[in-house]
């Protein structure tokens, strides 16, 4: 006898830890602000804070998300590595542009941003290639991500060439694979409130005023 799914209308829940994010609370800028969240995150023992999803569209825009993990940022923005020949590389290419958001469900917290997007320089990725476990630079030589497969037996064909090719030796970052870092135009700190009202504060960049904060209706 199969179980009867639960009704997700029914699955409600109220925010109770009722934190105020009020505009006093805020750093200065949306780098100092993301540090003590992200701290806060960590702390807490979230499961991989770091991850985030990313969506992108293709030139028609039609959009599609994934989630990825943060591997740094600064005052230039979010980074992360791909196979640049993915669904998410080729969308990036062609509408350079990306949404982010990181849930930290159980915080009661979300960060989006957006922003556009390029390609961190050759020297960035090969530096963080080269800290990867074995297994994973490997990998990145083994899998054509975001292709049709006929079955398992291809990945393990492709890591078993990829062992073969590169044997004791060190293995290099693929020409076909790299960073991207998005650009912040907006970077948006959610915290949960009761009855649905929650806080929105958005750090803005505007060409006249620079960065400015804005509260948002929840």
């Amino acid at each position: 006898m199969s179980l009867q799914p639960p009704s997700p209308a029914g699955m409600r829940r109220d925010y109770a830890r009722q934190e105020a994010l009020l505009e006093t609370d805020l750093a200065a800028d949306w780098t100092a602000q993301f540090a003590v969240w992200f701290a806060d995150a960590a702390a807490f023992g979230l499961p991989e804070p770091n991850a985030m999803v990313v969506a992108t569209a293709d030139p028609s825009g039609r959009p599609s998300a994934r989630t990825v993990l943060l591997k740094e940022y600064d005052a230039r923005g979010f980074a992360f590595y791909t196979n640049y020949e993915s669904r998410k590389g080729g969308e990036l290419a062609a509408n350079a542009y990306a949404s982010l958001v990181f849930p930290w469900f159980p915080m009661q917290r979300q960060v989006l941003v957006g922003g556009p997007v390029e390609r961190v320089t050759r020297a960035e990725t090969e530096a963080y290639f080269a800290s990867r476990p074995r297994g994973s630079q490997l990998g990145a030589w083994a899998s054509p991500q975001s292709r049709v497969l006929p079955d398992r037996a291809a990945v393990e064909a492709g890591l078993a060439a990829a062992v073969e090719r590169f044997g004791d030796g060190p293995v290099p970052a693929p020409p076909h694979w790299g960073g991207f870092r998005v650009l912040p135009e907006t970077v948006e700190f959610w915290q949960g409130r009761g009855n649905r009202l929650h806080d929105r504060l958005r750090y803005r960049r505007t060409e006249e005023r620079g960065w400015i904060v804005e509260r948002l209706a929840p």
